[in-house]
C-alpha cells in the first residue's frame, strides 16, 4: 500500500511561542534552558500532530533554533574565522547566535533567500582548503526526542550537494565534495548507532539548471554516500523540490542512481511524473526506487483540488504499483501557517478554501485513503464542494477591474520623459547636496506602538486617540531625521503593521488571518495576506499620513508604497488564474495611490519591491517571461508620475547579474540595495562588469539592519569609499540596507549617526571616481 509522508513541518509555534522565547533569550531575560525547553515542547507538539494524522512518515531534525542551513554549517564546522572560538564547544548557543546575528567586532553570516520563498537563509561561507568536523548532536538530540515520546522519525539533512552550492567563497564549491562526502557518510553512521533506518536527503539544488559537470559530481558524490549508507543499513530518500527535474536532464540520472525513494514536486512541475515513470520503467527490475509524489501544495493555503492529486496517484501506483508510491506534500510546511481551523475573522466561505498545516495533513490522510479505495466519491466529497464553491463564487470576479485591465495599451507602461531629462528636472524641483541620504522607509515599531495597536482593537481606546498617538510617533521620527541631518526623510510607517499586510487590508481582494504565521529569518514572523479575489483600491490609503508627515518639516518627504510584486509574491495569492493577471491588478491600484500622493505634492515616492527577484524561477527557460511582466508591473505602477517627481525603489537579498537588463527596464530614478553584508560586491552587477552599466541612482545599503551591531563611521566610511570605487559619486545615496521596523531606538540612532558622520567625511572628501 501507498504510505503518506511529510518533509518538514512548521517551527515556530501556533502562536509564535518559539519567537518569543528567542527574543527573550537573546535580551537576557532567560537562559539556554528556557529556549531548549520551549523548543523541546514545539517539536513534541509537531510530532504527536503527525502522528495523530497517521502518517507513515514523520521527519526530525528539520526544527530549527534559527536556519536549517546554518544548523548545517555549524554541525559540520564551517565557521568562519573571524568568528574566533565560537565554535569550539558547539554546544553554546552564543557561537551558534553569533554566526546569525555577528557580534560587535564580527559581521553576520550573509542572509538571502531560499530559493524563490520568502523565507531567508544564512549563507555558508567557505575557504580554500575548508575542512570540516561532525557534531551530529542537532539530529540525534531530536531523534532520540521523538523516540521517546514513541514517534518513530525520518532525519531530515540537507545534502553535501545542495550544501556547497548554497555556500559563498569559492568559485569552484563542487570541488570540495570529496572532502564533505565522508564527513557525511559519518552522519550516516552515527544515526544508524541510534537507530535510524531511513534518511531524508534533501538536494533542492538539483532543480535548478544544472550543468553535465556538476550532475556528474552530485552522481559521484551520492553513489559514495550510498555504500555507506547500505553498509549502514540506512535507506536514503532524495528529496528535489521548488521545480521540476526535467529540463536540465537530471531526472534520468536521479531516478537511476538507486536512492530508496526519490521525492518530485508535481505541484511545481506536474510534467516530470511521466517521463519519471517511464524512466523508472526503463529501469526494470534493476530499480525498487520508491517515487515520493508531492502532489499538495506546501507552500500556499489553498485546499487541493483532490481529484487531480489522486489522478497523479493512479498513474503512478498503476505503473509502479503501491508499495513503491510515497504520497507527500511539494516540500516542507515550514512555509504555511498551523491551522486555518481557528481563524474566526476570515468570510466563513473564504475559509472553506483554506488548508493551512494541519488541514494539508487531513488532506494527506484523505489521500492515502482513497488511494486504496474502491469507491471515493465519500471520502472526496468535502473536498469537492470547497473546490466548486470557489470556483463559482462572486467573491472571486470584480468586472470593473477585469475591463480596467484589459484596456490597457503598450504605451501606459512608459514614463513621459526619459531619465536624463527626469533627473534635470528633479533637481531643479529639488537641490540635494552631495551623497544624499535617507532611510529605506520604517522605523522602529516600539512596544509602544503595538500596545496602542492591541489597544484600539481591543476598544480600549477609538480611532481619534490612536491617531493622536501614531501623529506623536511622526513626530517623533521627523525629529530624529532633522537633528541627524538627513536629506530626504520618511514618516516611519508606526501605522503600518507590516509592508505588505497593511496594504492588502485597504485593498478589494484580500482577507487576513488573525494566527496565519509563518517564519521569514530567525525570530522574524510575518503574516502573508490571503489574495482570494480581484483587486482593487477603494479609497487612498496612505496619503493621510504623508500629508502629516510633510507638514512637520520643510525637507522632502518621501511618499512610502509596496509595489504590486511585493504584494503578490509576499502574499498568499490565488492559484486560480495566472500570477501576471493578479500583479496587473494590484499595479493599478497602487498607480492610484502613487496619483493621489503626487496630487498631494510629494516630490519622493518609493515603491518597493523587495521580492521582485525572489519571485523569479528557478530554471532559466522560465526567467524572460517572468522578469518581463514582473517589471513591466512596476513600469505600470509608476508610469502616470510626472517627469519632476522622483520615484525610489528598494530591493532585499537579491542577487542582480543575471537580470541587470531587466533591473536597468525598470527606470526607477533611485533604486535602494542591500550591500553591507557582500563588502559592496553585489555593486559589480550595476557597475558594467557583466557588460550592463546601470544608469540611474543607486544607495546601496551601508550598514546591516538585520543585526543588532551598531557600525563604526569608520566601517561605514570604507563601505562608503568601496561603493565609490564602483558608482561615480554624482549617482550615490547613502541609506540603511533595509527598513528599521525591526530595530530597537537603542540601536537605531547611533546606527544613523555612523552613518552620518560617514556621510559628512566622504562628502568633505574628494571623490572617488568623477
Amino acid at each position: 500500500m501507498a504510505r503518506s509522508a511529510v518533509l518538514g513541518l512548521p517551527r515556530i509555534g501556533p502562536d509564535r511561542e518559539l519567537k518569543f522565547a528567542l527574543e527573550s533569550y537573546w535580551a537576557g531575560r532567560t537562559g539556554a534552558a528556557e529556549l531548549q525547553e520551549t523548543a523541546r515542547g514545539l517539536r513534541a507538539a509537531s510530532w504527536r500532530r503527525a502522528q495523530a494524522a497517521g502518517l507513515d512518515v514523520i521527519p526530525s531534525g528539520e526544527f530549527s533554533l534559527y536556519d536549517h542551513v546554518l544548523d548545517t554549517a555549524w554541525a559540520l564546522g564551517a565557521i568562519p574565522q573571524r568568528f574566533g572560538d565560537a565554535g569550539r564547544d558547539r554546544s553554546e548557543l552564543a557561537g551558534y547566535f553569533a554566526l546569525a546575528r555577528g557580534t560587535a567586532d564580527a559581521r553576520p553570516l550573509e542572509m538571502t533567500k531560499w530559493f524563490d520563498t520568502n523565507y531567508h537563509y544564512l549563507v555558508p561561507e567557505l575557504h580554500p582548503g575548508q575542512t570540516f568536523a561532525l557534531d551530529a548532536s542537532h539530529w540525534l538530540t531530536q531523534f532520540h526526542e521523538a523516540g521517546a515520546l514513541g514517534v518513530q522519525t525520518r532525519p531530515v539533512v540537507l545534502g553535501p550537494f545542495s550544501f556547497l552550492l548554497l555556500s559563498k567563497g569559492l568559485d569552484r564549491p563542487l570541488d570540495l565534495l570529496e572532502t564533505l562526502v565522508p564527513v557525511y557518510g559519518q552522519l550516516v553512521r552515527e544515526l544508524a548507532a541510534a537507530g535510524v533506518r531511513e534518511l531524508q536527503l534533501d538536494e533542492p539544488a538539483l532543480a535548478l539548471d544544472r550543468a553535465p559537470g556538476e550532475l556528474d559530481a552530485f552522481e559521484r558524490a551520492f553513489r559514495a554516500l550510498a555504500v555507506e549508507a547500505a553498509e549502514a543499513g540506512v535507506e536514503i530518500a532524495l528529496a528535489t523540490y521548488f521545480a521540476g527535474l526535467d529540463t536540465s536532464g537530471a531526472l534520468e540520472r536521479v531516478l537511476a542512481l538507486g536512492a530508496a525513494e526519490v521525492h518530485l514536486d508535481l505541484v511545481r512541475a506536474p510534467s516530470q511524473l511521466e517521463p519519471a515513470l517511464a524512466a523508472l520503467a526503463a529501469l526494470g527490475g534493476a530499480s525498487r526506487t520508491r517515487l515520493s509524489l508531492g502532489v499538495l501544495d506546501g507552500r500556499n493555503v489553498w485546499a487541493a483540488d483532490l481529484d487531480v492529486a489522486l489522478d497523479r496517484i493512479d498513474r503512478a501506483t498503476a505503473a509502479l504499483g503501491s508499495d513503491r508510491v510515497t504520497i507527500a506534500p511539494s516540500c516542507s510546511l515550514l512555509h504555511v501557517p498551523y491551522t486555518a481551523a481557528r481563524e474566526d475573522g476570515i468570510d466563513p466561505e473564504v475559509r472553506g478554501w483554506l488548508a493551512f498545516a494541519a488541514e494539508k495533513l487531513d488532506e494527506l490522510r484523505t489521500l492515502h485513503a482513497a488511494a486504496g479505495a474502491v469507491k471515493r466519491d465519500a471520502l472526496l466529497a468535502p473536498a469537492r464542494e470547497a473546490i466548486s464553491s470557489r470556483r463559482t463564487s462572486k467573491h472571486t470576479n470584480d468586472p470593473a477591474v477585469r475591463e480596467r485591465a484589459g484596456a490597457l495599451s503598450t504605451a501606459d507602461y512608459d514614463r513621459a520623459a526619459p531619465y536624463p531629462e527626469r533627473r534635470a528636472a528633479q533637481r531643479e524641483r529639488v537641490p540635494l547636496p552631495d551623497l544624499p541620504s535617507t532611510t529605506i522607509g520604517s522605523y522602529p515599531q516600539t512596544p509602544e506602538i503595538r500596545a496602542k495597536r492591541r489597544e484600539l482593537r481591543a476598544g480600549a481606546i477609538d480611532e481619534a486617540a490612536y491617531e493622536r498617538f501614531l501623529e506623536g510617533e511622526i513626530d517623533h521620527v521627523v525629529e530624529v531625521q532633522e537633528r541627524l541631518g538627513l536629506d530626504v526623510l520618511v514618516h516611519g510607517e508606526p501605522e503600518r503593521n507590516d509592508m505588505v499586510e497593511y496594504f492588502g487590508e485597504r485593498l478589494a481582494g484580500f482577507a487576513f488571518s488573525a494566527a496565519g504565521w509563518v517564519q521569514s529569518y530567525g525570530s522574524r514572523c510575518v503574516k502573508p495576506p490571503i489574495l482570494y479575489g480581484d483587486v482593487s483600491r477603494p479609497r487612498p490609503m496612505t496619503v493621510r499620513w504623508w500629508q502629516y508627515a510633510q507638514s512637520r518639516t520643510a525637507k522632502p518627504m518621501k511618499g512610502m508604497l509596496t509595489g504590486p510584486v511585493t504584494i503578490l509574491q509576499w502574499s498568499f495569492v490565488r492559484d486560480d488564474q495566472p500570477r501576471q493577471e493578479t500583479a496587473t491588478q494590484i499595479a493599478l491600484a497602487i498607480q492610484d495611490e502613487v496619483l493621489d500622493l503626487e496630487r498631494a505634492g510629494a516630490f519622493a515616492i518609493q515603491v518597493d519591491e523587495a521580492a521582485l527577484r525572489e519571485g523569479l524561477p528557478l530554471q532559466r527557460a522560465q526567467q524572460d517571461e517572468y522578469v518581463r511582466w514582473a517589471v513591466d508591473s512596476f513600469r505600470l505602477t509608476v508610469a502616470p508620475a510626472r517627469p519632476d517627481t522622483q520615484v525610489h525603489t528598494h530591493m532585499c537579498y537579491s542577487e542582480f547579474t543575471e537580470i541587470m537588463e531587466h533591473i536597468v527596464r525598470l527606470d526607477a530614478d533611485v533604486i535602494s540595495i542591500e550591500a553591507s553584508r557582500s563588502d559592496m560586491d553585489v555593486l559589480d552587477a550595476f557597475t558594467g562588469a557583466h557588460g550592463i552599466e546601470y544608469p540611474n541612482e543607486i544607495g546601496p545599503g551601508v550598514y546591516d539592519i538585520h543585526s543588532p551591531r551598531v557600525p563604526s563611521p569608520e566601517e561605514v566610511e570604507r563601505l562608503l569609499e568601496l561603493a565609490e570605487s564602483r558608482v561615480g559619486r554624482e549617482r550615490l545615496w547613502v541609506n540603511p540596507d533595509c527598513g528599521l521596523k525591526t530595530r530597537r531606538w537603542e540601536e537605531v540612532l547611533p546606527a544613523l549617526e555612523a552613518m552620518m558622520e560617514a556621510a559628512k567625511r566622504r562628502r568633505a572628501a574628494a571623490p572617488a571616481r568623477v
